[in-house]
């Protein structure tokens, strides 16, 4: 959510901090802004603001195919049924910093606008390590970031990437988005076909096309995702068949995440359209960064306060994928 709220408590501007009070907020600002550019939250999550304390997603269940009803034919009524919902609650997050008054006296300008930086980066960083802590947490129930347990099921009540997603109709098998297998050219194409297979609650193929793939900042795996999306002709091969992935991905580098699970390697494919269209993993922010300014009484420095309000979750798990040699999953190749 770009933007921040800046208020200034009474008496700031009369204060020795009068002077001072824009240029602050406008390192506070651009400092939010320039982060948001390089956060990769929205290109994860689905972004959703709300006015509510809490905002619930669901899903309908199959309409079925269109039915061959012969000339002047009446139009078949078929059923929907509400699938699997999921609430998402936004929580506050605080921090705060000060500027003192000796600062202000001495003209310590640019430590001032370290403060302020400083501030700015904690913030962005915290959002970024909560996304992505609940994303890799999602192998299972819950998470647990900086202290607290936070959800991660799937609107289904198991984990958002597990071996038995179950179908509220029972008209489809359980599902797996979790694989177990070591990255290559080969196994992509396996966990793409496997997502291109995934079906709604009532057997019917879902059309998925995974576009996405996500990875932590680790050397070795970014040159094998690369090599093998990025490829004209087969990666490590003598031959010149073509590389079909060749131009097919967008691939994410998300250095906040962890860069083994179970000791190896791992990486998310997604299809980000159906994320979206289907809101698979809301990120909702009820409160936009509100930062005041007042003066402490005990200290006389002036006090920076930042108040937000955010959460996410996962709705539809079949969005996204996990694959990754150290986790239980369904095995794949060999």
């Amino acid at each position: 959510m770009a933007g921040m709220i800046f208020s200034k408590g009474s008496g700031v501007n009369d204060s020795l901090f009068g002077k001072s009070q824009e240029h602050i907020r406008a390192v506070i600002q651009q400092g939010v802004e320039a982060f948001e550019e390089r956060s990769v939250i929205d290109r994860v999550y689905s972004l959703a603001s709300s006015s509510s304390y809490a905002e619930k997603y669901t899903s309908e269940t199959s309409l079925g195919d269109f039915e061959d009803v012969g000339e002047n034919g009446a139009y078949p009524r078929t059923g929907l049924q509400e699938g699997y919902s999921k609430v998402i609650e936004p929580t506050t997050w605080k921090s705060s910093f000060e500027v003192t008054q000796e600062m202000i006296e001495d003209g310590k300008q640019s430590k001032i606008r370290s403060r302020a930086s400083i501030f700015t980066t904690s913030y962005g960083r915290t959002r970024e390590k909560f996304a992505a802590g609940l994303l890799v947490g999602g192998i299972g129930t819950v998470a647990a970031i900086g202290g607290r347990q936070y959800d991660t099921t799937s609107a289904d009540k198991t984990p958002l990437f597990g071996t038995a997603h179950p179908s509220i109709t029972g008209g489809a098998k359980d599902q797996s988005n979790l694989f177990k297998a070591a990255f290559s050219a080969e196994i992509m194409d396996t966990v793409q076909e496997r997502m291109q297979m995934f079906t709604d609650d009532d057997g019917n193929l879902l059309n998925l096309a995974p576009d996405t793939i996500i990875i932590p900042n680790l050397g070795s795996l970014k040159r094998a995702v690369f090599a093998a999306v990025g490829s004209d002709l087969e990666p490590h091969t003598a031959n010149n068949a073509i590389n079909f992935q060749v131009g097919l991905w967008n691939v994410i580098v998300w250095p906040y995440l962890p860069q083994s699970i179970g000791g190896k390697p791992y990486f998310f494919m997604m299809d980000s359209q159906f994320k979206d269209n289907y809101e698979c993993l809301p990120w909702v922010d009820r409160l936009r960064l509100t930062v005041k300014s007042d003066i402490d009484p005990n200290t006389d420095a002036n006090v920076f306060k930042g108040r937000a309000r955010f959460g996410a979750g996962f709705n539809n798990w079949r969005c996204i994928a996990l694959c990754g040699e150290g986790v239980a999953g369904t095995a794949l190749g060999k």
